[in-house]
């Protein structure tokens, strides 16, 4: 499946735009971190797969948790390989993070909206105004963003990287995407 044919899949499934939104930014921090790692092309393709297609189930699963992941991989099926479906699996804790992609699907999903929470307090409510400096004030912060699990996030450490370096990676990815994402 090549990005636009997931692209479609995700705007089919998912009426939220923020929604489709935080679909787009994981994409986006999936790319980064494969480019961190300096995986192939190909690679960094399958992984901005795993991002823009990892919530494809949650209208549909919002209501019933226990079946996230599960209906997104019955979806994908035939259409993505194996390991972008485990990886899906993994994020949606159906699945042991198995995987350097499982790993960082896991961490990348609450950043999101850890990030947009952090853009959405500022004047500007724009990414650029955002900082990694701000972003780390934020993380003491409990009721900051409360939904973003900071444990999860933590969990970048389980592929080598610190926090600063993961948050610094994930804000430039969604910076560099912010027209996109509306911020």
């Amino acid at each position: 499946m090549d990005r636009e044919a997931a692209f479609e899949l995700v705007e089919e499934n998912i009426p939220n735009r923020n929604l489709v939104n935080h679909c787009v930014a994981v994409e986006a921090i999936m790319v980064a971190l494969a480019q961190r790692f300096e995986l192939s092309r190909d690679e960094t393709e399958r992984w901005a797969l795993a991002g823009l297609l990892h919530d494809l189930d949650y209208s549909e699963t919002v209501d019933d948790p226990e079946r996230h992941g599960y209906v997104t991989a019955d979806m994908l099926e035939g259409r993505v390989d194996e390991e972008i479906i485990h990886a899906i699996l993994s994020h949606a804790e159906k699945a042991p993070r198995d995987s350097l992609m499982d790993r960082a699907l896991y961490a990348a999903d609450p950043t999101t909206g850890f990030i947009v929470a952090a853009a959405l307090v500022r004047p500007e409510k724009k990414l650029e105004a955002v900082s990694t400096k701000s972003l780390k004030k934020r993380w003491k912060e409990k009721a900051f963003a409360r939904g973003a699990s900071r444990e999860q996030m933590a969990t970048c450490e389980e592929f080598g990287l610190t926090r600063d370096e993961f948050l610094d990676i994930s804000l430039g990815a969604m910076q560099a995407r912010a027209a996109e994402l509306g911020l």
